[in-house]
């Protein structure tokens, strides 16, 4: 393999004196995650800490993911003007800086007037680091280096959220409990100190990184169709957007984008406040610790070896035959949590049991909707624009459900909150039932590294 990622980049790399990517790609991946999870995953962990109910802490943290939802209206604009790598670096020097800002703004009296808009700013910041980098990979590599370097992609990506949902999550309950000798299981302010310090070492992570990418990273080329003008650029996503609305079965296409991970999406934020909540309040009373140990580390490990699993599954049998199985896979094993929030299991193996089986399954059946986006609504004139779309309803679903799945779950208690999360999965089943297939399953035997497309939840 190694040999094979060498030949790819020998000839361009000896003709331009380009950095081999492995010294770039790894890095500008796992630093895109790194940002992503901390605004918009583990700060409702933080919001949780900080003493905030499950709707405020779900809600306030769900906000962040606009900026990723919509940054296929903005992406064009990142390509007029100068490099891509300019805004990479430009972003991840804003980021760093950002992240030391909400460390200290959380020594402020009301600290929440500043923090709030200081993180949705940031992810804006974020979401255009990501259309740099991305940039920046697809110029800077032919399309064989592209299909090559792909599972390092993905594989640098879903070590971000490890980093950020497990090991941060982790230290942040160490410090609270070793170095500021805080009692286990109480939220309130008290956590402010060891919150500022994760924010303070993700800012050095992710000031080292533009430092790195600074001396390795390519500039990326101006790709040939790149918009010279504002008025331009707006014709652009007009048109991109009436092509997209004329394509067969759009709307539903539209319905499997957005309800495929419906129930994921009301699980997505809650399932760590269950983890988090003493027995008195339904949850499971795990600690910062067990909760990164758990739920960021095992948990996630679980989804991606899921979705290796899922995209040899789709390779093997086709997307079409396998879609409603990947479903099954998806919504189904949400039933663990139902289970757990029943029973109240308080020995970590059954936990981490309950967790992983859920997770594996998540990653196994979400290649299938990547794949599906890829495959049937991407397709035409404007292929990446449209993709972006069926992603953009994605995170779009992510938010909403997102923004209410803590009020709903403070209403119904955690039992009949998982209940609901089920009753939630029947739209993801009908949505995909409905689905249109107008394409031949392509380029199966790719499938593999074509679809390892960051999946988290």
């Amino acid at each position: 393999m190694q040999a094979q990622l060498d030949g790819a980049v020998n000839a361009q790399g000896k003709e331009s004196g380009a950095v081999h990517p492995l010294m770039w790609v790894p890095t500008a991946y796992f630093t895109m995650a790194l940002g992503f999870m901390m605004l918009t995953n583990v700060t409702s962990t933080m919001f949780k800490n900080l003493g905030m109910s499950n709707g405020e802490a779900a809600g306030y943290s769900s906000m962040f993911i606009l900026a990723y939802t919509i940054k296929p209206f903005y992406a064009p604009f990142v390509e007029m003007y100068r490099t891509k790598k300019f805004f990479v670096l430009s972003a991840q020097v804003l980021i760093a800086l950002g992240f030391v800002g909400v460390g200290l703004a959380m020594s402020l009296p009301n600290y929440m007037v500043v923090l709030l808009p200081l993180l949705w700013v940031l992810s804006f910041v974020g979401a255009t680091q990501d259309i740099a980098s991305d940039g920046v990979y697809v110029t800077s590599l032919d399309s064989r280096s592209q299909s090559l370097f792909c599972g390092i992609q993905s594989l640098s990506w879903n070590v971000g959220p490890i980093v950020a949902a497990g090991g941060m999550v982790w230290l942040s309950g160490y410090l609270y409990t070793e170095v500021f000798h805080q009692t286990p299981g109480t939220f309130g302010p008290e956590w402010i100190a060891a919150w500022r310090i994760i924010f303070f070492l993700v800012a050095a992570v992710t000031l080292l990184m533009a430092v790195w990418h600074w001396r390795v990273m390519p500039d990326g080329e101006r790709a040939s169709n790149t918009p010279s003008s504002v008025a331009a650029t707006a014709a652009i996503i007009k048109d991109s957007f009436i092509t997209f609305f004329q394509k067969r079965d759009v709307w539903r296409m539209i319905a499997f984008a957005f309800l495929f991970r419906l129930s994921i999406g009301f699980l997505e934020k809650i399932g760590p406040f269950f983890m988090l909540d003493p027995a008195s309040k339904g949850g499971l009373g795990l600690s910062n610790e067990m909760l990164g140990l758990v739920y960021g580390t095992y948990g996630l490990a679980a989804v991606l070896l899921g979705s290796l699993l899922g995209g040899w599954f789709v390779a093997r049998r086709g997307l079409k035959m396998s879609l409603f199985t990947l479903c099954c896979a998806v919504n189904i094993p949400n039933v663990t949590f139902l289970v757990m929030s029943w029973y109240l299991p308080d020995n970590l193996i059954l936990i981490s049991a309950g967790v992983i089986i859920e997770k594996f399954f998540f990653g196994f059946g979400s290649v299938g909707y990547m794949i599906y986006l890829m495959q049937e609504l991407a397709p035409g004139k404007y292929t990446t624009t449209h993709y972006a779309f069926g992603t953009g309803l994605m995170g779009l679903c992510g938010m909403l459900t997102g923004m209410v799945s803590g009020y709903l779950q403070e209403s119904m208690g955690y039992i009949h909150y998982f209940i609901f999360v089920m009753v939630a999965t029947i739209p993801s089943f009908l949505a995909c039932w409905f689905a249109p297939f107008h394409h031949t399953d392509a380029a199966q035997d790719n499938t593999s590294s074509s679809v390892a497309t960051p999946m988290t939840h």
